[in-house]
């Protein structure tokens, strides 16, 4: 029989390479969308879709009581639904912890708590990174996150890790990228019109994984790992800025690229002016209070041996492979 796996957000980024995985590996698959959500790269006919809303206690629980009693509980639950940008910071609380227990919640109630509860976090949740020796962060490390959406992202790992009868795993990964995704893309971007961004003047050491990598390693973690653990994801090496931008423009066929340097002061500046600005007009921004400590980061390098042990964690491609793929894409869909 068909294992069944459950995956929230699937309508987003990450979300749609879950699926397709979760399909590849002959999963049932249920992709969860809200009315609204684009089903732009969700067009497989044998996608299950289930409309949740999480607004509403009495709502989800209905559709997943039917869903439930109709064809049986979720063998795996993948909870990918989360915000990473905000006009009210309280939204990352609201989302990225107080949906996710819900969810919990709601599972219990009609007696559908999976074999495993995989819960996307993030690196965001260690907090600042060791910028003197550039040491790697570790699973031994304590979490001390310095931004709203770390601080919600530890919140509902708390919540998660205190629930005795879920089995659950927890990912924290770090950049992820790949076709269809739109932050690396405008950076992608504005290489390619011949200027590279950077910010702050002392080394920045930057890890990144691939989102078909992401998407394999949460299936096998799901198949293999262990319970009860948390795992860092990243592709094993790390890059500085110039070497991002070199491998970008080599891909780009662009020859000359100016690198332009910001300053941390003016960065913290511009932020804060233009998170001001979004939050009186009640819009989500990229730049803001926490994007600033986000960027002025030196160190994002983790340790991902625990995932190398326990399910076999190898990432296929180096960053030079995933940013030629990607880049095709964009160039097809129009993008570049």
């Amino acid at each position: 029989m068909k294992k069944k796996i459950l995956i929230t957000g699937a309508g987003g980024f990450i979300g749609g390479y879950l699926v397709a995985e979760a399909l590849k590996r002959g999963y049932d698959t249920w992709a969860a969308v809200r009315s609204t959500t684009s089903r732009e790269f969700l067009t497989d006919e044998r996608i299950r879709f289930i409309e949740l809303d999480f607004t509403s206690h009495d709502a989800l629980k209905q559709a997943i009581q039917a869903a439930v009693e109709q064809n049986g509980k979720w063998d795996y639950v993948v909870h990918n639904l989360g915000a990473t940008k905000a006009a009210n910071y309280m939204d990352f609380d609201r989302i990225n912890c107080g949906y996710m227990r819900l969810l919990l919640q709601v599972l219990t109630e009609t007696g559908a708590v999976p074999e495993v509860f995989l819960l996307m976090s993030s690196l965001s949740v260690m907090g600042q990174g060791d910028d003197k020796h550039y040491t790697p962060f570790r699973s031994t490390d304590i979490p001390n996150p310095n931004t709203r959406y770390g601080v919600s992202k530890l919140k509902a790992e708390t919540y998660l890790q205190m629930q005795s009868q879920v089995p659950y795993t927890i990912f924290r990964c770090t950049g992820v990228y790949g076709p269809h995704e739109r932050d690396y893309y405008l950076m992608m971007k504005s290489i390619k019109m011949g200027f590279d961004f950077s910010v702050g003047f002392k080394r920045q050491m930057l890890t990144f994984i691939y989102v078909k990598d992401l998407a394999c390693a949460v299936m096998d973690a799901l198949e293999r790992g262990p319970l009860r653990r948390a795992y860092f994801i990243s592709e094993e090496r790390s890059y500085t800025q110039r070497e991002f931008r070199a491998i970008v423009a080599r891909e780009l066929h662009k020859r000359l690229v100016l690198p332009v340097v910001c300053p941390l002061w003016l960065v913290r500046i511009v932020c804060f002016v233009v998170g001001w600005w979004s939050k009186m007009r009640l819009k989500t921004s990229t730049l803001n209070s926490d994007k600033y400590k986000i960027l002025r980061q030196r160190n994002w390098l983790c340790d991902v041996s625990d995932a190398k042990r326990d399910f076999g964690f190898s990432p296929r491609y180096s960053l030079e492979q995933g940013v030629h793929e990607a880049i095709e894409w964009y160039r097809q869909a129009g993008w570049l």
